[in-house]
């Protein structure tokens, strides 16, 4: 779970690249860096993230079995919402008990 700022977005074949600013981490059971891409397994980039806005986002690390592929992916249907203090706060709280 990270708060992370829109870039660039960029279809890549079936799929939709994010270029995004990680701007705070909540959640982490792998490594994020300040720069990541996020990748949305659809061409429409659903849920469709608008560059420039900021978003509080659930993704998992994607690795395939031959160990060639490591990336951040958000399923369709994941948690991609607007960034917001109050959700922010929310994910925090959140975060202790978990």
């Amino acid at each position: 779970v990270f708060h992370g700022r829109i870039l660039a977005r960029r279809p890549v074949g079936q799929e939709t690249r994010y270029e995004v600013e990680v701007k705070a981490r909540y959640r982490q059971r792998f490594p994020l860096v300040s720069r990541e891409y996020l990748w949305v397994p659809s061409t429409c980039g659903c849920p469709e993230l608008r560059e420039g806005a900021e978003y509080l986002l659930m993704a998992r690390r994607h690795v395939n079995h031959e160990h060639t592929l490591n990336r951040i992916l958000l399923q369709e249907g994941g948690y991609a919402r607007p960034w917001t203090p109050r959700e922010a706060r929310l994910v925090r709280e959140a975060a202790r008990h978990c």
